[in-house]
């Protein structure tokens, strides 16, 4: 049941912002055209988000490095943080606790995205072959960055007992692949872009919160690190938005064309720190 929910929730999103008229659009060539032309886009986002970092600028290593500096400050609280989240784990309420572990799960992750694209497959409709794309890809890129990741870096997971400096790489076990989070990296990965197809920013913050509970929930359950779980929303940022600009020149029709970019940025006062989208 679970799982039939997560499939639904990508749908109920998306689907109701689209219009009669763009339901009945007709695209060019044949269904298999056109699945054939979009899985070619899914790899060639995939190598052109992975090619990014060959091509950043002062400004994008200004953006590295106040990522770097936002992940530097969280470690000094990441003792504290897992310790408090895990000793309240038991006052979550179990449907949030279920919600976290389903949504960032890699095959609820694909059954999601995949429903989005195949509905906008038959029903010829490219912004949402678009959507469904973007999700694919994305998804794929930063999926397959953190599994790669997890074991150059061998963090060592809270539950295992070891500090948040104990590092083994190129580990096998399980207990030290904490770094990045792979259910944080999913879930707002999917969020992100989906957030990208609304222009209202409440509904944006709401797909955020929903994107971000299953990173958060991984820390209760003694799994990650806060800092795990910030790099990991960083990473999925920056995937989306590389990839949804490779695919403006791969498609006529895009939700929302002009809608003004979400700006991120790192809020520190004293004895807090936060982060603050500004729509």
């Amino acid at each position: 049941m679970p799982r039939i929910f997560m499939g639904l929730l990508c749908l109920v999103l998306v689907v109701p912002s689209l219009t009669a008229q763009d339901l009945g659009l007709a695209q060019r060539g044949s269904t298999w055209k056109n699945f054939t032309y979009d899985m070619g886009n899914v790899f060639g986002g995939m190598g052109y988000a992975y090619s990014r970092p060959f091509h950043w600028e002062g400004k994008q290593w200004l953006q590295v490095g106040g990522v770097a500096a936002g992940a530097g400050l969280l470690y000094i609280y990441d003792e504290e943080v897992s310790e408090y989240l895990v000793d309240h784990q038991d006052d979550i309420p179990e449907i949030i606790r279920d919600y976290g572990w389903y949504y960032g799960s890699p095959q609820n992750n694909y059954m999601l995205t995949g429903a989005v694209y195949l509905t906008g497959l038959f029903t010829k409709n490219e912004k949402l072959r678009r959507t469904g794309v973007l999700l694919i890809s994305s998804a794929s890129a930063a999926g397959l960055l953190q599994q790669v990741s997890k074991r150059v870096f061998g963090r060592a997971r809270p539950r295992s007992g070891y500090g948040k400096e104990v590092f083994h790489p190129f580990s096998n076990d399980k207990d030290f692949h904490s770094f990045p989070s792979g259910h944080a990296i999913l879930a707002f990965t999917n969020a992100y872009a989906i957030a990208k197809q609304f222009k209202n920013p409440w509904v944006k913050s709401g797909i955020y919160v929903l994107g971000l509970v299953p990173g958060v929930s991984r820390i209760w359950e003694g799994a990650h690190w806060l800092t795990d779980v910030a790099v990991s929303v960083a990473i999925s940022i920056a995937t989306v938005e590389a990839i949804d600009k490779y695919l403006d020149r791969k498609y006529e029709q895009k939700y929302n064309t002009g809608t003004k970019k979400v700006a991120w940025d790192l809020n520190m006062g004293l004895g807090t720190i936060g982060v603050v989208a500004r729509f």
